[in-house]
């Protein structure tokens, strides 16, 4: 433990006054609590926050039982008493069903969204409350980077979410680095929960988590990470902006010129053409730029496919449109069939 997360203090009222605001005006809202530092301290506050005011949302702390150790489900009756004791309903809710050798973390995490959001819809709430932290954004920026996110993807996670139609993730938290949390949850005299996983080398993001104080000895600490990404944010409104701009040309043209922007700009909008007549289906960024280089190579083809989109280009401009349906795999077979067969007569013609 560093000397600043030795000294770090507790969220003050005031400052979960101002975290929680935007809460203000709703009906209910649903508080995700695994009953580890950072979300006992996020039920905390906003539990304390609420009973501050005379009007305000319903507060519900719901803990996923993920069913991956035998300890959750004790864990998860202890998060209940507490809430319970500072005047917060609670819900367990379980992740049934078998679960997968890889990607657990991935299908774990997906799992707790699909199931809070159905709580939110069932309570009424508009809003999904994380305990994510800046520790947890620094985490996610190099994770992405480590995986060649590009400017998007390394803008970070969003404050706000959309999760379902009717329901958004919001982590009022996002700022506030973890030691703090740590120290509310300490102040308040509070166990919580150390989860195993969070130190098992066999998941990537506890790999990383492992590096990340060497990178702050040599500068880049998770507040210099997070400041990259809110920077990047920065640009990547500019750039979108211009995209508009430029998107608004091209489909008063009907196609993309060939040099008429930066490319960057070119990019993303080649990107959203393929993703409006495409199928839907996510236009991965290495792919976008390896075909945008074919697309301008002098020795590149002129016609490609992309996520069911068709992309020609000549000297001048590219066209996107919808690709023609692939042919199945039983007509692909039963063509072929026929033409050895006509080949077959015409021979013994």
């Amino acid at each position: 433990m560093s000397n600043a997360d030795r000294n770090a203090t507790a969220v003050s009222a005031a400052e979960a006054k101002a975290l929680f605001a935007p809460l203000i005006a709703a009906s209910a809202a649903i508080i995700a609590v695994s009953g580890g530092p950072d979300s006992t301290a996020l039920l905390v506050l906003a539990a304390r926050w609420r009973h501050a005011r005379k009007h305000g949302p319903k507060l519900i702390a719901v803990t996923v039982d993920h069913g991956l150790r035998p300890e959750a489900a004790s864990e998860a009756r202890a998060v209940a008493k507490l809430a319970t004791s500072l005047g917060v309903a609670h819900r367990i809710l379980r992740w049934t069903g078998e679960k997968p050798k890889a990607g657990l973390q991935e299908a774990a995490r997906d799992a707790r969204y699909r199931l809070l959001a159905r709580a939110a819809q069932r309570a009424g709430a508009a809003h999904v409350l994380t305990a994510h932290t800046l520790d947890d954004q620094a985490e996610t920026i190099l994770f992405r980077l480590a995986r060649g996110s590009g400017m998007v993807g390394l803008k970070g996670m969003a404050r706000d979410r959309v999760l379902t139609s009717t329901v958004s993730i919001m982590r009022p938290l996002l700022d506030i680095p973890k030691a703090r949390l740590v120290a509310t949850v300490a102040r308040a005299g509070l166990a919580v929960v150390d989860d195993p996983s969070n130190h098992n080398p066999r998941f990537a993001r506890t790999r990383l988590r492992g590096i990340v104080p060497l990178l702050a000895a040599e500068g880049l600490s998770s507040e210099r990470v997070v400041l990259l990404a809110k920077r990047l944010a920065r640009a990547d409104a500019a750039i979108e902006q211009m995209v508009d701009a430029a998107e608004a040309v091209s489909e008063q043209g009907g196609a993309m010129a060939q040099s008429s922007y930066p490319d960057e700009v070119a990019l993303r909008l080649l990107g959203r053409a393929i993703a409006r007549q495409g199928d839907g289906s996510p236009v991965e960024l290495a792919k976008l730029e390896a075909l945008w280089d074919a697309l301008r190579s002098p020795e590149g083809a002129r016609r490609r496919t992309l996520a069911g989109a068709m992309i020609t280009a000549d000297r001048r401009a590219i066209t996107v449109e919808p690709a023609p349906p692939r042919r199945s795999a039983h007509a692909t077979k039963a063509l072929t069939t026929g033409r050895r067969s006509r080949a077959g007569s015409s021979k013994s013609r």
